[in-house]
């Protein structure tokens, strides 16, 4: 009997408040080869690539790691990763300076996103104004990706955002990840409902229709004509992922038509008391993002989880009251360096928290044989290294993911020279499958690939 197949681009259709609107499908069996390793059609199972970002840097005596190579033993700061079991799914990069610093949070931010030093628009201040001078280079891997009708995907790229922006007037550079270009933004959606109604369908139904049902209403037709054609396995994670999508519309306040009465739905996780629901909206934008990763939406990704010079008041740490950027000012910096700064320290590690969450939801979301973490490649990153002295080298770097085979986790690469940061997306790029001979613009250049960490 001729086995059913699918392809991977399929999406079910429906009416949703008088609107056409599409519910993508995760990776089934019936997309797959015998083996589950590759698409039906013979192509590849598709690569991820992302950007994780976060303000302000680290706490370097507590972020660097002990030992190098495979035997290295974490600190602090990087403990919540090795607690979320994810130590074989990252590798930290250290020793690295950004060869373009001049300014250093500006500096920090266009370096290691293009290679190259910021544009400079005007002063404002003590300071200055500045943008990305070219593309950042998620940008960059979504032309690559766009170009080629064999991984062209609905959503050129995603780009998504946890703690609000609490900066100042300092240009693009501060305020967004993502560039086209020089003041050129792919600006952060920051709004979770937003963001999931974009991705899954409902953005263009009515507010009251919303309220009233789910958006996997409008396709019952669809999936119960589809239910039966699949295998065992393939009804399995179709009920999955259906229960996934009715849980982000539950928790953004989207109720199923299960419910009697109608709810306003949540605007965004806004603020209780004054205080970011931070811990709880990094969650919902982590579970959509994997969902829209998993149905293969977008191939390029970014999360701006606070931004550069980052104001986030991290309200769960003791004494916190200022935003990161001050507080990283105006702590007290003790004689001892594993002791000073510790509300600094506090909210760093609170930061990793949240990216353990996010790493793991890929690496626990399936994606053929494998799962979404191991088919990505992630730069997980920040614009400086201390934030108390504005510092650009160690820069604090982690390569996340496998990019299906060609990445290498739980390897601690340190530069014993000092080298360019641009060493690291050259080498994501490498893995990534991307062809490019180099990354980067003059003393920003570099076409060296961390030999170490590719597979």
């Amino acid at each position: 009997m001729r086995r059913f197949r699918l392809d991977r681009r399929t999406m079910l259709k429906g009416l949703f408040g008088g609107a056409v609107v599409g519910v993508a499908l995760p990776t089934l069996e019936c997309m797959l080869d015998a083996n589950g390793e590759a698409l039906a059609q013979g192509r590849p199972l598709p690569k991820r690539f992302g950007i994780w970002f976060w303000g302000n840097g680290v706490r370097r005596a507590h972020w660097t790691p002990n030992g190098t190579g495979a035997g290295w033993t974490p600190r602090a700061e990087m403990q919540p990763l090795i607690d979320a079991g994810l130590r074989d799914w990252f590798s930290p990069v250290t020793g690295c300076e950004i060869k373009t610093a001049t300014h250093p949070h500006h500096s920090g931010m266009s370096g290691i996103l293009t290679g190259a030093r910021y544009h400079q628009l005007g002063t404002t201040r003590d300071t200055i104004v500045t943008t990305l001078p070219r593309q950042s280079i998620d940008q960059y891997v979504a032309d690559f990706v766009m170009n080629d009708p064999a991984t062209r995907t609905a959503y050129r790229s995603i780009e998504a955002g946890v703690c609000r922006f609490h900066g100042t007037d300092e240009g693009t550079t501060f305020q967004h990840l993502s560039h086209n270009g020089p003041n050129n933004p792919n600006q952060s959606e920051y709004n979770p409902l937003a963001l999931f109604n974009r991705l899954f369908g409902m953005g263009s139904a009515p507010q009251a229709a919303v309220a009233r049902q789910s958006v996997l209403t409008a396709v019952q037709a669809e999936i119960r004509a589809l239910q039966p054609r699949v295998s065992a396995s393939d009804r399995t994670r179709l009920e999955q992922h259906f229960d996934s999508v009715r849980a982000i519309e539950q928790r953004l306040g989207a109720p199923s038509g299960a419910c009697a009465a109608p709810m306003r739905p949540l605007d965004g996780y806004p603020d209780l008391m004054g205080q970011e629901q931070i811990e709880q909206k990094n969650r919902v934008v982590s579970d959509i993002l994997a969902l829209a990763l998993a149905c293969d939406l977008s191939r390029v990704f970014s999360v701006q989880f606070s931004t550069c010079g980052a104001g986030t008041v991290f309200w769960m740490v003791p004494g916190f009251r200022s935003g990161m950027h001050q507080t990283c000012h105006d702590e007290r910096a003790s004689a001892d360096p594993a002791t000073q700064q510790p509300m600094v320290h506090a909210a760093t590690t609170f930061t990793m928290q949240q990216l353990a969450y996010f790493l793991a939801k890929l690496r626990d979301t399936p994606d053929g044989a494998t799962n979404v973490l191991h088919n990505s490649a992630i730069l997980c990153t920040t614009e400086l290294s201390e934030g108390y002295n504005h510092t650009n080298d160690e820069f604090p770097i982690l390569l996340a993911g496998r990019a299906g085979g060609r990445l290498r986790g739980g390897v601690h690469w340190r530069s014993g020279a000092r080298d360019n940061t641009s060493r690291a997306l050259i080498t994501l790029l490498r893995a990534f499958g991307h062809p490019a001979a180099s990354y980067g613009v003059g003393p920003g250049e570099s076409n060296a690939v961390i030999s170490e960490l590719l597979a």
